[in-house]
């Protein structure tokens, strides 16, 4: 079927984070968000669809997972990314960032420290600080227009109280799909000093064409037995609200020390629609990926038109991955506090303040273009007259 991702869907009053939690968050809910990363487009219908089936049966209790529920996410892995995983390797989290508060406390203690490459996710220093570990920092090189991992530095931070380093793959905020090579080298030096990598691959599938998701682990049998890697449909199909992921845990004792510890938790269930959802999302979604994909490379290409014509002074990182775009506003010589009233006061728009990513953010900004694109041209629009204003 055809999808309209042009169509604008009202989502306030629907307890959106995104839309309804401005207040709260930003003190403003006239702003027009585009921040956290869930899209404004309805999932696919056979996902809608198999919701609807599960809500008419009418009882709501407990929730397992079965075959049924491993064996579409299985195929999709091996035929979107050419990754045969076997089926004990995987255990459902509800969510990647509470698996990776588990992950902390499983396999370091506290003072421990975690590498983060930055600029990242900023929950990734969150969770860490919660368990009381160090989080240490590798900054990313960026020459300007591109940004590549600094293994001199890596291999610098290795002390041995260095327990994990937490991988972004594909990065977020800074949209690079990891390649083969870059993979093997950090995976050599984190093995070298004996560090397990926990690697996000929740935007795997958002890969815009001329450029391939690398699975770290399923690179090398030595990778994949030194490596945790956090899937979920989040991302590829707009079901956050879900909260239904996937761990590959192929070593058999990280992964039985990882399911007694999530154990004890009791966060071993799904939520009822959960299941459903994600075997449709897997087993049926493709049709509509794929089409929304060239949407978000047309929205990525009306993006990188504006700016370039008519906001010179802010510069767009290019993207090889995920709907979530770094803006380099370092030209008009803002400093943080400067630049983040200029884009949520002067012009009513929520986006991601770059510093929270790490103090190589600084002077960015990350906006997320799964959307429609009046939404996006409105957004954009906003920006322009505002940075007009004090040129």
């Amino acid at each position: 079927m055809k999808y309209n991702f042009d169509e604008v869907i009202d989502r306030t009053n629907t307890n959106s984070l995104k839309w309804d939690g401005l207040e709260k968050l930003y003190g403003d809910k006239e702003l027009l968000p585009l921040w956290v990363a869930d899209m404004d487009f309805k999932a696919p219908q056979p996902v809608i669809d198999a919701i609807k089936k599960q809500a008419e049966h009418g009882v709501y209790g407990y929730t397992i997972t079965t075959d049924s529920f491993y064996e579409p996410l299985i195929a999709w892995l091996k035929k979107r990314h050419n990754w045969e995983v076997e089926k004990e390797w995987l255990t459902f989290s509800p969510g990647i960032v509470p698996a990776l508060s588990v992950i902390i406390r499983a396999f370091s203690d506290p003072g421990d420290k975690i590498i983060v490459q930055t600029p990242v996710y900023y929950p990734f220093f969150k969770v860490a600080k919660q368990n009381e570990r160090e989080v240490i920092e590798n900054e990313l090189h960026f020459d300007g227009t591109h940004y590549t991992m600094d293994f001199e530095d890596l291999e610098r931070k290795m002390t041995p109280d260095v327990k994990l380093l937490i991988l972004s793959n594909p990065h977020n905020p800074v949209g690079r799909v990891w390649t083969k090579e870059e993979l093997i080298k950090l995976g050599e030096i984190c093995r070298k000093h004996n560090v397990l990598i926990i690697s996000d691959e929740i935007h795997c599938d958002l890969i815009r064409k001329g450029y391939t998701h690398t699975p770290l682990a399923a690179i090398s049998e030595e990778l994949r037995d030194h490596s945790i890697t956090c899937l979920a449909p989040s991302k590829t199909f707009n079901l956050a609200g879900l909260y239904a992921s996937t761990l590959v845990i192929p070593n058999h004792d990280h992964r039985m020390k990882f399911q007694r510890l999530l154990q004890n938790q009791a966060t071993t269930s799904p939520n009822t629609f959960a299941v459903p959802a994600f075997e449709a999302a897997y087993r049926e979604g493709e049709e509509w990926l794929e089409q929304l994909l060239d949407y978000l490379e047309d929205n990525l290409t009306f993006l990188k038109n504006f700016v370039n014509e008519r906001i010179p002074n802010v510069e767009v990182v290019e993207p090889e991955g995920t709907y979530l775009i770094w803006l380099n506003f370092r030209k008009l010589g803002l400093d943080s506090r400067e630049l983040k009233k200029l884009i949520q006061k002067e012009a009513k728009v929520a986006l991601n303040e770059g510093y929270t990513f790490g103090s190589p953010g600084e002077g960015f900004e990350r906006i997320n273009i799964a959307c429609p694109r009046s939404i996006l041209e409105e957004a954009l629009v906003r920006i322009e007259k505002a940075i007009k204003k004090i040129d």
